[in-house]
């Protein structure tokens, strides 16, 4: 029988704040520690630097109580300049009305794959910090890489959207296992393979890994009340994630137009695009997915396509407009609520099973 999750965290409440790059850093995920869950620090997309800074204050003001830092564990695509180059070229081309529009010089554009995976480098800056849980999306690193973090006595959690990959993840060791269902926002966790058609919802994926694995089993996607909360522990779950509901959190640095957004009536209509990075995550469905495709587009494999239409994004966002904004968002955004992130966990744990005892945070 594998452990609770709260006994293997060492939290009060087996509640995970879901690692949501580009809108939340150490304030938001520090704030959800205090009030018993686990704070989760995404770090994919931070700079040595910033990375360092940020883990800095993760470990300076958790107070003893455990916190997680996330990492993409990707493999980046193929080296081949030649076929790299002309999918970037078609790419700008599908963009270029869009810059002409906006007045942008395609010429002036960097190019970079704004995201890299876990990495020896990485795993040098974050050793002295040593976190007590370490969380990865889209697989694991390399058993090398692996055991570096389980010497600094991290748990290790990663996600899975099928049972294959649930198998998988418990064969390589891991502590517990996220099931992400198909409504949750952001980037999808998939690994072993990139076929859409085999991502279910939550509420049918969990019992299916619940059932097939020996670990604990934490549920993502669509979690954001209390009663969401409860239909996952009744169907098997040891925990849950949730990041849809943070993200109109006063701690969290979700911009004006992404703010605006969660809060009308083009929440209710999210669909899975490659527009962004170059990997499919789930958003509000904006100007950019409507007239390019949110799938059927010319984007490159993540994640390459980030680059070519930062500048498209940053340019609308000057005029208030989200045309061209990830505008991450899981199905259902109907509890998100501008609330303290503290008054969203206590919310989240109203769906605890009856009798389930908060445990004093290990320190």
């Amino acid at each position: 029988m594998s452990p609770s999750l709260t006994h293997l965290l060492g939290t009060a409440l087996p509640i995970v704040q879901a690692p949501m790059a580009g809108v939340q850093g150490s304030e938001l995920a520090l704030a959800v520690c205090a009030a018993g869950g686990l704070g989760s620090l995404p770090a994919a997309a931070l700079s040595p630097d910033a990375l360092r800074a940020e883990l800095g204050l993760m470990a300076a003001q958790s107070q003893g109580r455990p916190w997680n830092v996330n990492f993409f564990a990707h493999v980046p695509p193929v080296p081949d300049a030649a076929r790299n180059a002309a999918h970037e070229a078609a790419w700008r081309a599908s963009l270029a009305p869009f810059y002409t529009e906006h007045g942008i010089d395609p010429a002036r554009i960097a190019t970079g794959p704004g995201r890299s995976p876990f990495s020896d480098e990485v795993a040098e800056l974050v050793a002295p910090f040593r976190p007590p849980v370490v969380s990865f999306h889209f697989g694991l690193p390399s058993p090398a890489l692996l055991a570096r973090v389980r010497s600094w006595g991290a748990k290790v959690l990663s996600s899975a959207t099928t049972v294959e990959e649930a198998l998988w993840l418990q064969a390589q060791g891991v502590d517990a296992i996220i099931a992400q269902g198909l409504e949750a926002g952001g980037h999808r966790g998939f690994f072993l393979t990139r076929d859409l058609s085999t991502q279910m919802g939550t509420f049918a994926l969990l019992p299916q890994i619940v059932q097939a694995v020996s670990v604990p089993v934490i549920a993502a996607g669509g979690i954001v009340d209390a009663p969401s909360v409860a239909a996952a522990f009744a169907l098997g779950a040891a925990g849950v994630q949730a990041g849809t509901a943070y993200l109109l959190c006063p701690e969290a640095t979700t911009s004006p137009v992404h703010r605006a957004a969660l809060q009308s009536e083009a929440a209710r209509h999210t669909a899975l695009t490659t527009l962004f990075t170059g990997g499919a995550a789930r958003g509000i469905v904006n100007r950019a997915m409507r007239e390019l495709g949110a799938l059927d587009n010319q984007a490159p494999a993540f994640p390459l396509a980030t680059s070519a239409i930062a500048p498209l994004r940053a340019a609308a966002e000057r005029a208030g407009r989200g045309d061209f904004t990830p505008l991450w968002s899981g199905q259902n955004a109907s509890a998100c609520q501008a609330v303290p992130a503290a008054e969203v966990t206590r919310a989240l744990a109203q769906g605890l099973p009856a009798g389930f005892s908060a445990r004093p945070p290990s320190s």
